[in-house]
């Protein structure tokens, strides 16, 4: 019997739920390195799922409601889970609900991503995406939790980002998806191609710690971003306004 092109990117998917459910068993067991690292095997499974769905021309709607369940394993309950036991189980009941906001939040995004979606490519997100929030706690968890900084400093990060990355989510925020690789692409967004090539270089470079360097590269690029265009939105309403005004004052003279 003949496997449908169908499963294939199907089959991704289900890895990276399933990388998911090892980061929580590896969480329970305290081992909070393979929590973080199954987090981002999850998340090259997810890159991989939709780069083999584009290929094998099988986007569906069954696929985009499959890839927001795992996604919400992946990239809400194991983060969640793995901030909880590295350090939030300590702040008791303070604790439960600021470790469960990502998870929450991610389902809430997730939700929102897919009544909004129109065809199912797209080149920029409402929010924060759940995979970069996961991975910017997970690059902080692998290279700089109670390891280049000190633990008080150290747990007064986790607290931020717990609270800051799931705002982030269901924020307003525009974020640029990564561009897929192809000539034409690198042709229309060479800009982009330059910064992911260094990015990865510096990670390479700096044995990964390079890594949560670029995941707050791309979030404050977000903000900034949303911020210029807003202030240009503003001033064009404006310019409009004083444009309406002064045809009105040569009218009535």
């Amino acid at each position: 019997m003949l496997v449908s092109r169908k499963f294939i990117p199907s089959l991704f998917t289900i890895l990276n739920a399933f990388c998911g459910f090892m980061s929580l068993i590896n969480s329970a067991r305290g081992d909070f390195t393979d929590a973080a690292l199954f987090i981002i095997y999850a998340s090259l499974f997810d890159a991989v799922d939709g780069f083999a769905a584009r290929l094998t021309k099988s986007s569906s709607e069954f696929g985009v409601e499959l890839d927001s369940l795992s996604d919400v394993i992946s990239f809400g309950v194991a983060p969640s889970f793995l901030l909880y036991n590295i350090y939030l189980n300590e702040l008791g009941d303070i604790g439960i609900v600021l470790s469960s906001l990502i998870m929450v939040f991610a389902a809430l995004r997730l939700a929102r991503f897919n009544v909004q979606l129109v065809g199912f490519d797209k080149d920029k997100f409402n929010g924060l995406p759940a995979p970069m929030t996961s991975m910017t706690i997970c690059t902080y968890i692998l290279f700089y939790h109670n390891k280049i900084l000190s633990e008080p400093l150290s747990q007064k990060i986790i607290i931020i980002l717990a609270i800051a990355l799931p705002v982030l989510m269901v924020s307003r925020i525009k974020y640029d998806s990564l561009p897929k690789p192809s000539l034409h692409a690198i042709k229309k967004n060479p800009i982009v191609f330059i910064l992911l090539f260094i990015a990865i270089v510096l990670t390479i470079a700096t044995n990964g710690e390079g890594a949560f360097s670029f995941c707050l590269f791309y979030i404050f690029s977000g903000m900034i971003l949303s911020l210029k265009n807003l202030i240009f939105r503003k001033q064009k309403v404006i310019e409009t306004k004083l444009g309406e005004e002064n045809l009105k004052l040569k009218e009535t003279k």
